[in-house]
């Protein structure tokens, strides 16, 4: 046996045992990436948690805009405490008009101007403790206990980063949690990283936040940050493979050049070993 006979060996040798590591590499690659992408893994963890069984309620927060309604059994007794604007109904040969009911801005300081009672705090109250302090105060007006009805009319979130469908949302039930959110844009990408989504969040005293949120543990539904709040933000971070295919510029003439030389290498290889 010649001495290219021994070399020849030796190259197939290699090449087979660098394809096995190749392999061996993609799967052990393939199997952490799998892992990153399921949401709500080690569930035991949760049901082992003593949850608390209070629901979740929204609290009235600054620059909010809220509905407020007074009603009772005499409704002439109701109309100071209703805050209304006419407005004129179109097609109306008569030209009569209706009212239709002006929002609270809650200023800065967290109040609302009511009428008849003046100022009234409401910030950092949920809606039933409003209806309760409005009541409370309605008391030397009306006899009987009327019924008041507070309703947020800009409570949205706003979803951006790697989702399919990025806006802001409005929500009507005022309720809303991170997987809701994620669903309304159409859920992450495959870029998405699951595991470094952002919130960025007001406080009532007016400071933002930015909290680091992991999806794929499922005791992010014990987090204080599961249940969004009005004007939260959600930002789901690209991951490193979304940042290279970013870059088309320089760096991408390169790769392919480098590429192109490789593969030329090799087939000359070849050719010379056969």
């Amino acid at each position: 046996m010649n001495k290219s006979f021994y070399i020849n060996m030796s190259i197939q040798r290699m090449g087979r045992n660098m394809i096995a590591c190749l392999v061996a590499i993609f799967l052990f690659a393939s199997c952490q990436s799998y892992k990153k992408v399921p949401y709500l893994q080690d569930t035991e963890v949760v049901e082992r948690t003593v949850q608390q069984e209070k629901l979740y309620d929204a609290k009235i927060m600054p620059k909010d805009l809220l509905t407020i309604v007074v009603s009772c059994t005499n409704p002439e007794l109701a109309v100071p405490f209703n805050l209304t604007v006419a407005s004129s109904v179109t097609g109306n040969a008569q030209g009569a008009s209706q009212s239709n009911l002006q929002a609270y801005l809650v200023d800065n300081e967290g109040k609302i101007n009511f009428p008849v009672l003046g100022e009234l705090k409401v910030s950092g109250l949920t809606k039933k403790q409003a209806e309760q302090l409005i009541v409370e105060n309605l008391k030397p007006y009306i006899k009987e206990t009327p019924i008041v009805t507070v309703r947020m009319v800009n409570y949205k979130i706003s979803v951006i980063g790697e989702v399919a469908s990025p806006g802001t949302f409005t929500i009507s039930n005022e309720k809303v949690n991170m997987f809701e959110a994620l669903a309304m844009a159409g859920d992450m990408t495959v870029w998405g990283i699951r595991d470094n989504v952002k919130l960025i969040r007001e406080g009532i005293d007016g400071r933002q936040e930015i909290v680091t949120l992991d999806l794929n543990k499922a005791d992010i539904i014990l987090s204080p940050y599961y249940w969004l709040q009005q004007n939260d933000i959600v930002y789901v971070t690209p991951n490193k493979a979304k940042a290279r295919n970013s870059d088309i510029g320089n760096s991408t003439g390169l790769w392919f050049s480098a590429t192109s030389i490789l593969v030329s290498l090799a087939s000359l290889l070849v050719t010379i070993l056969r």
